[in-house]
């Protein structure tokens, strides 16, 4: 997972991958049938500990406005090692792309959850949480589809970043 967050994983044949994991293809069939399913499996890993991670970090925070901003600033980092290659690649391998947008849709309906849960509490203002969680959600499917890359410059994890900040400042009282 290493190698592709660093570098992409479309450029890679088996035996590439074989050569800079120091393994045989045997090694590698071992673990999938094909480089496609080997790559959806790394993908899949590679969000379930990240889906962990930010679990954690939230599970740390009691604050509504702190548990909001602790999930966002999470979601940044576990994004954060990966290259501009590995999220290109990402959104144009379909198996890998599904499974990125599987993650996105889960982190916008917990992002969802928070807003409701910090309306709900009085720590932020009163706002119709359905269209924000739409507009937060909308955000998150150009973030990885990476549209807000091509419009800003922005790498997924520095997006998920500034609209941590966005969203934290235009919610609080």
């Amino acid at each position: 997972m290493a190698l592709f967050v660093a570098e992409g994983f479309a450029r890679f044949t088996l035996d590439d991958l074989a050569a800079r994991l120091h393994c045989s293809k045997r090694t590698l069939y071992g673990l999938a049938g094909s480089k496609e399913q080997l790559v959806r499996a790394a993908v899949v890993h590679f969000f379930r500990e990240a889906t962990a991670r930010v679990g954690a970090a939230l599970a740390a925070e009691t604050d509504p406005a702190a548990r909001l901003a602790a999930y966002l600033r999470a979601v940044s980092a576990e994004l954060a090692p990966g290259s501009a290659r590995f999220f290109d690649d990402l959104a144009a391998f379909e198996p890998a792309a599904e499974v990125y947008g599987r993650n996105t849709r889960a982190a916008a309906r917990q992002v969802q959850q928070l807003i409701e849960d910090g309306v709900a509490a009085g720590a932020f203002r009163e706002t119709h949480v359905a269209f924000a969680a739409d507009v937060i959600s909308s955000v998150m499917v150009r973030i990885q589809q990476r549209r807000v890359a091509e419009a800003t410059g922005l790498a997924d994890a520095e997006a998920y970043g500034h609209l941590a900040e966005l969203l934290l400042h235009g919610l609080l009282r």
